[in-house]
């Protein structure tokens, strides 16, 4: 019996190929980043590429699907080993900074660029890349007062640089898995049909909007 019977069942033969032959890498493996990439691998998207050069810190365990012996671990390697084990995604692991130099490296070759990086440097260095190698490219991000948002290109900002660090804010883990669950579906979306659209989410008054 297949992985990804109750998937087949309600997406579909044909989308579940366009899923098992996709390649998408989703840039960090944080509070978003990881359940993003958890969902895309559950759904049945085959390739992955993964790029963080975090490791897992006790702080981490409320927001994120790591557990007290994991503490130290690289998050890429780490999160790529749990993925095959579950459903055998091909799952390539970078643990290392993304910068200016290594960023076409990391990029290319891919259906889909997923910018879930917590720092707004990086952020731009994603978006500036993907553009130069044309591939498309969407952003999730969530903010200290609750709000998340999934943005594709050319529609995304580059925040400001905040005044503190961003691991630092306020942050409730089922914010976290909701913005990542929509995002991972809105993802989902495009690499079968090519539908790329956006979403907002306040977390306060628990209100989704979809564009």
């Amino acid at each position: 019996m297949s992985a990804f019977l109750h998937e087949r069942s309600h997406r579909g033969a044909d989308a579940m190929a366009r899923l098992r032959d996709a390649r998408v890498v989703v840039c960090g493996s944080g509070a978003l980043g990881s359940h993003l990439a958890t969902s895309l691998a559950r759904a049945g998207v085959g390739h992955l590429r993964l790029v963080d050069r975090d490791r897992v810190e006790e702080r981490n365990l409320s927001t994120q699907p790591w557990t007290r012996a994991d503490v130290g671990a690289p998050k890429a390697k780490l999160l790529a080993a749990t993925l095959y084990r579950a459903v055998g995604t091909d799952a390539e692991a970078q643990a290392v900074e993304l910068t200016d130099v290594n960023a076409k490296k990391l990029l290319r070759g891919v259906d889909l660029v997923i910018d879930a990086f917590d720092n707004t440097s990086s952020r731009a260095c994603v978006q500036r890349t993907a553009a130069q190698l044309g591939l498309p490219c969407m952003h999730a991000g969530l903010s200290g007062d609750g709000y998340g948002e999934v943005v594709f290109d050319p529609g995304y900002r580059v925040p400001s640089a905040p005044g503190e660090d961003l691991c630092d804010y306020p942050l409730a883990g089922t914010f976290a898995l909701l913005t990542a669950t929509l995002a991972a579906e809105l993802a989902l979306r495009f690499l079968v049909v090519g539908e790329a659209r956006g979403a907002a989410i306040t977390f306060g008054d628990l209100v989704v909007r979809v564009g």
